[in-house]
């Protein structure tokens, strides 16, 4: 009897998490003939989720789900290969982010799903999503894809560390490198602070933070001519630079999103920007060594006097592509299937999801309160001008050598800003 009993008991405490698993299935008609969907994206905690949950379909009758996860430089290099040839695509679905959707879209590679959001808007519910976040993967009123997250960056910070010292948590980014003079010589860490500046693209996210909390912007609404070289830009990448030579080094130049992120649970950071959607391995215990004793706070602001905060508004999608032989209202339906109500609940662990209702019910995970005012006090989201994006790789092939010291910051965006005029005159966006 105590040993039936103690069955019961471990049944009753595993069956929950078993049936919370199973209450989200792939819910789909078999498709008449045998189908292949491939998948491609890159991977993070959340997306790692959602990727399961797509991949839950291959339990459909003659479906087969194939799920590929890159790194992000890498996964975008890919699509934008596939795409721009404009023959068939290896993948059906792609994730997506608004920036990635002007470049792709601008080959003719993505399906528009105006057609699709219209008939499924009330079998799926598609009112809980926001309008502004249906906006944010809209161009010429096409519809590219269907968000299932939200991002920002903030800090992550070892408050053990922190209370030792004294210190407060940085607000502006002017205390950052206050702070990390005092830590320079904590012995416990490798690095007091790094944000991510170990590649061009990386420089250019973050130099978007630093220029917008200036007051400045990319380029003339009306021409598309440059102004990030003029004196809100020189003013940003300086900061920038100060707080490289302050805080990181040649050293911290190197760290990735993926080395701040093992810096801050194995105990070799003090305190990291980096995104949002990186809170939930640090109280994973088979990630992080320090569960529980790191902190998450607000992007600090670089321009003191502005307090607007070096953190942007991201939107991340899935969207289907022209070309990659799958029948399109299967696919969107597969999509439908893993951004459901009970997805999005179960991905609201790992990150900030889109659907109302589920913020509104009070899930996600313990960094919510700093990635809600980093997003709604910080600089907005990336321009769809399609010109914006030759500015943005522009920008990263000069910026990282101010890093270095080869350049200053008034000469690197000079130097960005006759590549880009070049550049969006060949193109069009500039008169000749």
């Amino acid at each position: 009897m105590r040993k039936l009993l103690s069955t019961l008991v471990l049944l009753l405490l595993v069956l929950p998490g078993m049936a919370q698993d199973d209450m989200d299935p792939c819910v789909l008609d078999p498709p008449m003939d045998a189908t292949e969907v491939n998948f491609m994206g890159w991977a993070f905690p959340i997306t790692e989720f959602f990727a399961a949950e797509l991949e839950k379909c291959n339990e459909v009758d003659n479906l087969t789900v194939n799920i590929q996860l890159l790194d992000s430089p890498t996964a975008e290099e890919q699509a934008n290969l596939a795409l721009a040839g404009g023959g068939d695509s290896p993948w059906a679905i792609l994730h997506t982010t608004p920036a990635r959707i002007v470049v792709l879209s601008g080959f003719d590679g993505l399906q528009p799903l105006n057609d699709l959001v219209e008939q499924y808007r009330e079998a799926y519910n598609l009112d809980d999503i926001p309008q502004p976040v249906w906006d944010s993967v809209t161009i010429d009123g096409n519809i590219y894809g269907v968000p299932f997250m939200s991002n920002t960056m903030h800090l992550f910070y070892r408050t053990d560390i922190f209370e030792a010292h004294g210190l407060d948590v940085p607000t502006t980014y002017d205390e950052v490198i206050d702070a990390c003079a005092v830590l320079a010589d904590e012995p416990s860490v490798d690095l007091p602070f790094t944000m991510n500046l170990h590649a061009g693209w990386a420089w250019e996210i973050e130099f978007m933070h630093f220029i917008r909390s200036f007051g400045g912007r990319y380029l003339n609404d009306d021409d598309n001519t440059p102004i990030f070289n003029g004196e809100e830009g020189v003013a940003a990448l300086t900061k920038m630079k100060e707080v490289v030579d302050g805080c990181m080094g040649p050293e911290g130049l190197t760290y990735s999103i993926d080395d701040s992120e093992i810096g801050m649970e194995t105990g070799t950071l003090a305190f990291v920007h980096i995104w949002a959607s990186r809170a939930a391995n640090m109280d994973d215990p088979e990630k992080s060594d320090y569960v529980g004793i790191i902190g998450f706070a607000p992007s600090p602001a670089p321009d003191p006097e502005s307090g607007i905060l070096g953190g942007s508004a991201w939107v991340d999608a899935y969207s289907i592509t022209k070309r990659g032989g799958v029948d399109y209202d299967l696919a969107f339906r597969m999509i439908m299937e893993t951004f459901d109500f009970e997805g999005q609940v179960g991905g609201s662990a790992h990150g900030a999801i889109v659907r109302s209702s589920v913020s509104e019910a009070g899930h996600g995970g313990r960094n919510m309160p700093a990635f809600a005012v980093s997003l709604g006090q910080g600089v907005g989201g990336n321009s769809l001008n399609p010109a914006a994006a030759l500015a943005r790789v522009a920008l990263g092939n000069w910026l990282p050598l101010v890093g270095s010291g080869d350049l200053t910051p008034a000469e690197a965006l000079d130097n960005a800003a006759e590549e880009y005029i070049a550049e969006a005159t060949a193109q069009g966006y500039i008169s000749g």
